[in-house]
């Protein structure tokens, strides 16, 4: 028999309508129809109709009746009935099997009866039963049965396997060690499957005491039990025996796309998430009103970016100075911890090592030299200039934070250390922006070509071309996934791209994007937005799948040349702009006096 003709099956209907609002109600039935009434039926009689049509009698598992029942009716009602009665099958046995894991065995069995529905195969739930009984043999002899309804044959040996491993830790356990020899040698060897976990079972023998053996096998004795059975269940088709928890994972997936689907989302509290309510977000609680406008530097500010620990700001400026600020998270604000000066060109770009303990500087273009910071002391960790002729106008760590690249617009490209040791050099790349990928071997460079290639440094240097676009790409980052990247690109405005498919996902709207670098960040609650400064004096956010901006921040009087979305606290994001101020941008709730700093305002 199929594994379909053996899946769950029910003796009445389970209307949708008294699960959800009432929809799919039947018709109700024509005034000189008899009224309808579902019989009630017995255990005897459900048992004495199982004998009738020729069927084994009910199994017992966990206390729940898989019986059986005829089939034919099946055969009469139209496609859609069918489907919907599979579907109310579906949810029955899903219900019976939370019940069950939460403890609620009478209660299962009760929906069960009442039902005239099975959870599973009658096989399947024999194997369960000796699985979770520790009865091998048995277990061993079901899987034989269960051979043919496996999706994927080749499955078989797997399953055997898992049953075997068991086995032989828990003789172990119980220091039973010739009979776990024995297994070891007669059973799982000849299985020739996964020799290398069998020769480092072999070495558990050597465990003298039963937590030694669960220690060294990271292993949880007989309660493990449950999780080998979910492991076992992943291999049979849900016509079966339904996946693991299965409840839970069609909960989580309604959560998941009401989340996905809430353009203001951004928030880690799962407490404020509810089956019982669809989820909508505020924009009240979205970063969208200023909670603090600094003004400690004295002309325009050209860059900012929170450390990656997310405890710190860096802001460089025209004026020469780079300021490194604290980070209150929990009164969301910032207060000044130190100023740096002595950048004579002033400080347009800035990056943190991985680790947060390091800060690079690099000036505008014709600079011709770069500092590196301790973010702590706020000490000069080390300075390079490699000659006059030089310009090092962009920078990216490598993800060791020990080594990091250089370059600019003249054609120097240079691999350098914390020592100021430059260990390797490309000519001729013209450098506009530049990044480092997750493997530490290639880095991303932004040249005057209007293209973003891959550089490898290694013992013979290589490069590729990974994307191109028309107009000049003024500046770009990568997510945390290393997969995405974000562009501002001339007259254009602000591209997404996918760099393993190497192709255009979205252009987004609204942003005035014209000869000025203005540089965008990815941001927000699992990444899941996009800001950027505009020409136009603005702040705009994009959900990372929307094209049109979900919020448009307005405050500052001219340009904003960078944002930063603090990455440990998705409510915070930081703006700058020409008119030599910073922004910090935060939720609508209102904030105590004393979150306020000394030198900014609260709108």
């Amino acid at each position: 028999m199929s594994s379909v003709n053996w899946s769950l099956q029910c003796t009445g209907e389970i209307s949708l309508a008294s699960l959800g609002r009432g929809e799919g109600r039947a018709p109700p039935p024509p005034d000189n129809s008899p009224p309808k009434k579902k019989p009630r039926v017995s255990t005897e009689n459900m048992q004495t109709q199982s004998a009738k049509n020729g069927s084994d009698s009910p199994v017992q598992t966990n206390g729940v009746t898989n019986g059986v029942h005829d089939e034919d009716e099946r055969k009469f009602l139209p496609i859609s009935s069918i489907a919907e009665k599979r579907t109310n099958e579906d949810i029955v046995r899903i219900i019976g099997q939370h019940l069950l894991t939460m403890g609620l065995t009478k209660s299962a069995e009760t929906l069960m009866h009442e039902s005239g529905c099975r959870m599973d195969h009658p096989v399947a739930a024999k194997f369960r039963s000796h699985v979770m009984n520790g009865d091998w043999g048995k277990a061993h002899t079901d899987l034989q049965e269960l051979k043919d309804l496996l999706e994927n044959p080749d499955s078989l040996i797997e399953m055997q396997f898992l049953l075997l491993e068991q086995k032989y830790l828990e003789l172990l356990e119980d220091g039973k060690v010739i009979d776990a020899l024995s297994t070891l040698r007669y059973e799982l060897t000849p299985l020739n499957h996964k020799t290398s976990r069998v020769h480092q079972l072999s070495a558990y023998i050597m465990c003298s005491t039963a937590e030694q053996v669960r220690e060294q096998a990271s292993w949880n004795g007989k309660e493990s039990r449950v999780q080998l059975m979910e492991q076992l269940q992943q291999f049979l088709p849900p016509s079966v025996m339904l996946p693991p928890r299965r409840l839970d994972a069609l909960l989580k997936q309604a959560i998941d796309w009401q989340t996905e689907r809430c353009p203001y989302h951004n928030s880690k509290l799962e407490s404020e998430l509810s089956l019982v309510v669809d989820h909508v977000c505020t924009k009240d609680s979205f970063p969208s009103t200023t909670l603090q406008v600094l003004n400690d530097h004295s002309d325009e500010v050209w860059f900012c970016r929170f450390s990656p620990d997310g405890t710190k700001l860096a802001t460089g400026s025209k004026d020469q100075t780079v300021i490194i600020w604290d980070v209150h998270p929990t009164e969301l604000k910032l207060t000044h911890r130190k100023t740096i000066d002595g950048h004579q060109y002033g400080a347009s770009y800035l990056t943190w090592s991985p680790d947060s303990n390091y800060l690079l500087v690099c000036g505008p273009e014709d600079t011709p030299e770069l500092w590196v910071y301790n973010s702590s002391t706020g000490d000069l960790q080390i300075k390079i200039a490699p000659g006059p002729e030089d310009s090092l106008t962009s920078a990216a760590w490598h993800p060791d934070s020990r080594r990091f690249v250089a370059g600019g617009t003249r054609g120097q490209f240079y691999l350098c250390d914390l020592d100021g040791n430059v260990l390797d050099s490309w000519e001729g790349v013209r450098v506009q922006s530049l990044g480092y990928r997750q493997d530490g071997k290639t880095v991303l460079a932004a040249d005057t070509h209007n293209r973003i290639r891959g550089y490898v440094f290694a013992t013979q240097n290589s490069d590729q071309n990974i994307l191109k676009e028309e107009y000049a790409i003024m500046s770009f980052t990568v997510d945390t996934s290393d997969r995405l990247a974000l562009l501002n690109v001339a007259t254009q405005g602000v591209h997404l791209w996918d760099l393993e498919d190497r192709c255009l996902v979205r252009k987004f709207q609204g942003v005035t994007q014209g000869f000025y670098t203005i540089h965008s960040c990815f941001g927000g609650l699992n990444q899941n937005f996009i800001a950027s400064g505009s020409e136009d004096n603005k702040v705009y956010i994009w959900h990372i799948k929307k094209e049109r901006p979900i919020a448009v921040l307005c405050g500052h009087s001219r340009t904003v040349n960078c944002v930063s979305w603090n990455p440990a606290r998705p409510e915070m994001l930081v703006s700058v702009s020409d008119d030599g101020t910073i922004r910090l941008w935060g939720p609508a709730a209102p904030l105590s006096p004393s979150s306020q700093h000394s030198n900014g305002t609260r709108n």
